[in-house]
């Protein structure tokens, strides 16, 4: 897994120079506006965001990117709340975890960027007929409590008529949360529980090592769901306006390049940050995403789709409080960039 904080300067850099043409007869004197994006991971299910930035898409918004890994939602939230970040990059729960405890400067989504949970179950041997009934009696490490890849696997389970529960009865399905998100692999490598749920290019790495084999997508089973979405706190949307739709601009033009170009094309641009990675296994990867119609199509976070990740957090118990779209979802910066990107 990659674990490094990953910093877009130098992927700025190399589209100046190799990946866009536009860059070259910028004026190397124009100040850009720094902004810096808390991811809740670092994946390759966030395409069209690398893409937006190795194509020069944030830079002919005059804005300069930085991304930080945090590992999860709540330590994403916490770095907004505290201005150790300007933009979140996270799940919407953990805006309405925020607003449902009555915070004044609370996080609000502006622009969505998946639209389905993009984990998948991984196995410890190949199984080309596996069925979610074959979980029954096992052991998966899902995930941190609260947590939307957790409350996403947990709905699926349901939906599919498992139970969940302490591995007492062979029946259950004992959903572990004991172990962070960001060691869940290392874990499982290492022993622990029956199967895991990992996103990629952790998925595909454990494949190439033996240690791991992909048998079911959470999103595809899961159906739509606004997975992972743009938000910053009320106070800086208001004081930054005009930079928060500048970026919402680039991040639709990233979401416009995606959806035309090929794998090996979107791979190419993701490269940067994923040195690690061969092009080849990056490709699998745009293409495992692709297949499950993973991304959106644009920024705007609709209400319907809201709603049913509230309905989700219900199921999980983890709301109990209702939260009014209007509250947590500010439409105006995508409508926006819908109407005058081209």
């Amino acid at each position: 897994m990659l674990k490094k904080v990953v910093t877009a300067a130098s992927s700025l850099a190399i589209s100046a120079t190799l990946l866009t043409g536009c860059s070259a007869g910028n004026d190397d004197s124009k100040k850009l506006d720094k902004i810096t994006i808390a991811e809740v991971t670092h994946s390759v299910f966030y395409a069209p965001q690398y893409a937006a930035i190795t194509k020069g898409f944030f830079e002919e918004e005059g804005i300069e990117v930085d991304t930080i890994n945090t590992q999860g939602a709540d330590k994403t939230m916490a770095a907004l709340i505290s201005g150790e970040a300007d933009i979140g990059l996270m799940g919407p729960e953990a805006s309405i975890y925020v607003h449902s405890k009555d915070k004044d400067d609370y996080a609000v989504n502006f622009a969505q960027l998946t639209k389905r949970d993009g984990s998948f179950l991984i196995a410890r041997e190949k199984m080309l007929d596996f069925k979610y009934e074959d979980l029954k009696g096992k052991e998966v490490l899902g995930g941190r409590k609260g947590g939307m890849p957790l409350m996403t696997f947990e709905y699926v389970l349901k939906q599919k008529g498992l139970t969940l529960g302490e591995n007492t009865d062979a029946d259950n399905v004992n959903v572990r949360t004991d172990i962070q998100f960001g060691v869940m692999a290392g874990a499982f490598v290492g022993g622990e529980a029956d199967y895991t749920t990992a996103f990629e290019p952790t998925a595909t790495t454990m494949e190439k090592e033996g240690s791991g084999y992909i048998v079911a997508s959470i999103g595809k089973d899961s159906g739509e769901i606004p997975f992972t979405a743009y938000s910053a706190t009320k106070s800086y949307l208001k004081d930054n306006s005009d930079l928060v739709q500048r970026f919402t601009n680039a991040v639709y033009k990233g979401q416009l390049w995606v959806q035309k170009a090929s794998d090996k094309e979107i791979a190419e641009t993701m490269k940067p940050f994923f040195e690690d990675i061969s092009i080849e296994d990056l490709t699998t990867v745009v293409n495992r995403y692709k297949s499950i119609d993973a991304w959106s199509q644009d920024p705007l976070l609709k209400k319907e789709s809201l709603d049913r990740l509230i309905a989700v957090m219900k199921e999980a118990k983890e709301l109990d409080k209702d939260v009014s779209y209007e509250d947590i979802v500010n439409i105006d910066f995508a409508n926006t960039a819908i109407k005058n990107v081209k």
